[in-house]
């Protein structure tokens, strides 16, 4: 049977109906401009948060970029964007299709990190606050905050073209990190000559700074684990076990980039007489020099997000080293693995059994491919990929894998995180960063923070349930539950 959402953002109606399990579809003909259906992955109570923004209205517009195929997705975390919804995933024509900074966002590259140890939660629990204190004096965090190194701009070209390996090859972590991130901690197709000015020097104080908004650094431990096998071929042994979680992206560069290139792409609407189903979806054509340039600066993007990454990595084993008087290589910690959540990549997906190259947007959403993929660790290569899917403030965090169904139903990707269901404004009316910090403690999880009204915007009842996002795409098939970790420390910016 058909429903009808009655959409207060733009007072639209958009159609969509059941068809299958965790499956609802916009049909192709809600639009005239919808090239390929809408597929939202959601339940009952997900999809009724997605009818009161505009998730469900923007998914159906994405649907109306060319060179797309099978279908506009939205994850289970869906919420809206801009121009995407936020939790959006498209495949558009590598040649004869499009890309667009709204597939990607602001914050190029924001991401997650999964840290394993050898520790275990009776190990830190008595130390905790020194922990805290001793990452926040080792890694800048909140609001403007600036890294502790200071960059030229000869090398901020380095980083943008090499990733993590200039991070490595500054001392800043170990080498074996490297093979451990999505794209090796560098997409080659990076090019600093595409990068105003202006965005260089936004990113040169901020390279090894955690920021604000809902990044975070998190001292978690595992409280259940859901496949013993792929856990322990992930690093994840034991309940109890000790894990670090580093969420953070490109900062201000990553937001300079995307803004300039929204300017380029609002020109080449005009230029090519493109159209447009709204202006935050302004995209240029594939083969375009703007889509060009965009990518490789995009790219020069992500690569300073993975280096960010890998510094505050860096750091917090300095952290641990400290307090526990043991180094990092003993305390076993390894990176599991670096996932990006706001990217777009060159990729081969299956289409009606033919392999095609493909601009894959990701918005919100993690890459999830199966086993015997080649961009996969050779490590995990005969497992799948691992899927980190954080939690908000005080809740619960997962680790999951790739499934080949994924490939299928999503162009191998999964949920990214909870979801917005409230704007930081209400949050910040509502709450109060103190009193959250009191609920937190109550729970036995201590919380460091930059700012109390950083605190209030991040407040888990901002956000969707993230136990119901991860067993929707579970259910789904769109990725398997592997460990769950819960926080014993957060260190926010």
């Amino acid at each position: 049977m058909l429903r009808r959402i009655h959409n207060k953002s733009s007072q639209k109606k958009v159609p969509y109906r059941k068809i299958g399990n965790l499956m609802w579809e916009i049909p192709k003909d809600f639009r005239d401009c919808m090239k390929v259906p809408g597929r939202i992955y959601a339940d009952e109570y997900l999809i009724k948060d997605m009818s009161e923004d505009r998730t469900l209205n923007q998914c159906a517009n994405v649907a109306c970029l060319p060179g797309l195929y099978n279908y506009s997705v939205t994850l289970p975390d869906g919420h809206e964007g801009y121009g995407f919804p936020i939790g959006g995933v498209a495949a558009s024509d590598r040649e004869n299709g499009a890309i667009s900074p709204g597939g990607v966002g602001y914050d190029i590259n924001c991401g997650v990190r999964l840290i394993r140890t050898s520790l275990k939660k009776s190990d830190v629990e008595t130390k905790i606050q020194e922990i805290l204190n001793v990452l926040f004096k080792l890694i800048p965090s909140g609001l403007g905050s600036r890294g502790k190194i200071r960059l030229t701009p000869t090398e901020l070209d380095k980083v943008i073209t090499n990733g993590v390996e200039w991070a490595i090859n500054n001392g800043y972590g170990w080498k074996q990190d490297i093979s451990k991130c999505e794209e090796n901690g560098c997409m080659t197709t990076a090019d600093p000559d595409n990068i105003s000015d202006r965005a260089k020097k936004r990113g040169i104080p901020q390279l090894g700074s955690l920021g604000s908004g809902n990044h975070f650094l998190e001292i978690q431990s595992v409280d259940q684990i859901y496949d013993d096998r792929i856990a322990k071929a992930f690093g994840v042994s034991e309940k109890g076990q000790v894990t670090v979680m580093v969420h953070t992206g490109s900062r201000g560069f990553g937001h300079q980039i995307c803004t300039d290139y929204l300017r380029t792409m609002e020109r080449a609407v005009k230029k090519y007489n493109l159209s447009l189903p709204e202006r935050e979806l302004a995209f240029a054509p594939a083969s375009s020099r703007e889509a060009e340039d965009y990518f490789t600066a995009m790219s020069g993007a992500a690569n300073f997000a993975w280096t960010n990454r890998q510094m505050i990595t860096h750091w917090a084993r300095e952290a641990f080293e400290s307090v526990f008087n043991r180094s990092a290589d003993q305390m076993e910690m390894e990176v599991i693995y670096d996932v990006a959540h706001n990217i777009a990549k060159i990729e081969e997906q299956e289409i009606d059994k033919r392999r095609i190259k493909v601009f894959t947007h990701r918005k919100g959403a993690t890459r999830a491919f199966p086993a015997n993929r080649p961009e996969i660790p050779v490590g995990y290569r005969s497992i799948g990929q691992p899927v980190l899917i954080p939690g908000t403030m005080g809740t619960a965090s997962y680790l999951l894998v790739g499934s080949e169904r994924s490939m299928e139903l999503s162009f191998g990707s999964t949920a990214h995180g909870a979801g917005r269901v409230m704007s930081r404004h209400e949050a910040k009316r509502r709450f109060r960063g103190e009193k959250i910090k009191q609920e937190l403690e109550q729970k036995g999880i201590e919380l460091r923070a930059a700012s109390w009204r950083g605190v209030a915007e991040e407040a888990s009842q901002a956000y969707k349930d993230v136990d119901e996002v991860v067993r929707v795409s579970h259910e789904a098939g769109i990725g398997q539950l592997v460990a769950k970790v819960v926080p014993v420390g957060v260190m926010k910016g």
